[in-house]
């Protein structure tokens, strides 16, 4: 019978909460500090995987290349516990899972009051947001199913439970603000509505027609808060043409229909204004290879002086940025496929991410305030390689004198990466680069019968 292993004494567990202190992330991310405060949470027993320990390991994982749970767990053999711990990651596992939400969620609301737009960085003296849907796919699990079931044109087992995202990034510095999310059954217009009251009294929000309506525009400036969207193309009726204001530029009045939206109470439709005063302007696009030639935007940033017509065809090309600030966080970070298997763990994944990707803006931010460069010009796929590599170095130094050094080089890594600049690119959305002549799996596995040598066979000419 095989003895069993003794607990550590007590001596020995605040010491290794002292190491969580000294893990090669937390050290660079201490940068951030007044920025990332994580709240302390409450434990009965002791644990080597405190929640401490357990978050800045999380994070980690996160930003690792890997992104797998084996490299936490070995971090932490190194770390935490040299020789201590076991391999299995079943403990670590557990302790992401006692991790509460609402710890993560204050973390990351910090976090956003702390990269707040800086009055500098603003477009017409007011802070922009931008606002863009997407999708995420998780392991195709039966709790995962239960709650984001897979898209109804796919068979049964041939696909993976989706999550519909809609994300609201601030347009000068490409943080996060906040997110909402819901099964694919769930519209994106409806997601985008959970996400007003993050939204504050002066600012102005930057979305694609499809976020276009007039209970939106109504409610969006009973708030405070302005709206620059390309018209949606259904609304042909309705519009009372005011005054010309510049060529392409018109004051037009939109009129109330009869008709109350789903997800409004008919009380609430009732007591919106029956006109709606709104700028159509007329963008022409003369960028060969753009596939729009013309759009016109509405706005209801009414002042033709304070804010001409020239400025929004900028400011709407500008909305691209949303696009680019997803791909960041789904491709180069590795958001685009969550790896948990329930529910509650691919919230706190999410949650953990979105955390990651604003401390990344965080110390891009610093390091073009430290170098006078432009934050969005900074590469954030160069930030993240950084961090990994100057983390156990900044961890190893002993000397003050040393790890100032090493940090002044790291700042200056952050501000000469910077991405090319290359307006009006032509860029197709196309792959090159082709797949594995594999088969689709258009049946469950039990049922799929795999054709041998299937690359060999040739299309007969019709």
């Amino acid at each position: 019978m095989c003895a069993q292993p003794s607990r550590a004494p007590r001596a020995v567990l605040p010491t290794r909460l002292r190491r969580v202190r000294r893990l090669p992330l937390e050290r660079l991310i201490a940068l951030a500090a007044p920025l990332l405060r994580v709240p302390p949470v409450r434990q009965r027993r002791r644990r080597v995987f405190t929640a401490s320990a357990t978050f800045w390991l999380f994070l980690s994982q996160v930003l690792g290349p890997a992104r797998v749970c084996r490299e936490a767990v070995r971090k932490a053999q190194v770390w935490l516990a040299p020789g201590e711990l076991s391999p299995s990651t079943s403990a670590y596992c557990q302790a992401r899972a006692r991790l509460p939400q609402k710890t993560l969620d204050q973390t990351l609301a910090r976090l956003v009051r702390g990269l707040r737009h800086d009055g500098s960085r603003r477009r017409m003296q007011r802070p922009v947001n931008v606002v863009d849907g997407t999708g995420l796919s998780m392991p195709d699990t039966p709790e995962n199913q239960s709650l984001y079931p897979q898209s109804r044109r796919q068979r049964p087992g041939c696909s993976f439970p989706t999550m519909r995202l809609v994300a609201m990034f601030s347009l000068a510095t490409g943080a996060v603000v906040g997110v909402a999310s819901g099964p694919l059954r769930v519209d994106e217009h409806t997601l985008w509505r959970r996400l007003w009251p993050l939204m504050e009294s002066g600012s102005v929000v930057l979305a694609d027609r499809g976020f276009c309506g007039f209970a939106d525009y109504g409610l969006l400036l009973e708030r405070g808060v302005d709206v620059v969207m390309r018209l949606n193309a259904r609304r042909t009726t309705g519009v009372r043409h005011i005054a010309r204001l510049a060529p392409g530029d018109e004051l037009v009045e939109w009129k109330k229909t009869g008709v109350c939206p789903k997800w409004m109470t008919r009380s609430q439709w009732r007591a919106l204004s029956d006109v709606l005063r709104v700028r159509h302007i007329r963008v022409q696009v003369a960028v060969a290879g753009f596939r729009t030639r013309v759009l016109t935007l509405a706005t209801t940033l009414l002042d033709a002086k304070a804010y001409p017509a020239q400025c929004f065809a900028a400011l709407y090309r500008r909305r691209w940025m949303a696009e680019l600030f997803l791909r960041d966080i789904k491709i180069t970070m590795g958001m685009d496929i969550l790896r948990c298997k329930t529910p509650a763990l691919v919230h706190k994944e999410l949650t953990m991410h979105l955390i990651a990707y604003n401390l990344v803006r965080a110390l891009m931010l610093q390091a073009a305030e430290r170098y006078h460069a432009q934050p969005l010009r900074l590469s954030l796929a160069g930030t993240l390689a950084a961090i990994r590599q100057w983390a156990p170095a900044l961890a190893a130094q002993q000397s003050a004198s040393a790890r100032h050094r090493l940090l002044e080089s790291f700042w200056r890594c952050l501000a000469r990466d910077l991405i090319p600049q290359r307006p009006d690119r032509l860029e197709p959305r196309a792959r090159k680069r082709r797949a594995k002549n594999y088969q689709l799996l258009n049946k469950p596995r039990s049922q799929f019968k795999e054709i041998q040598h299937r690359n060999k066979y040739t299309q007969p000419l019709s």
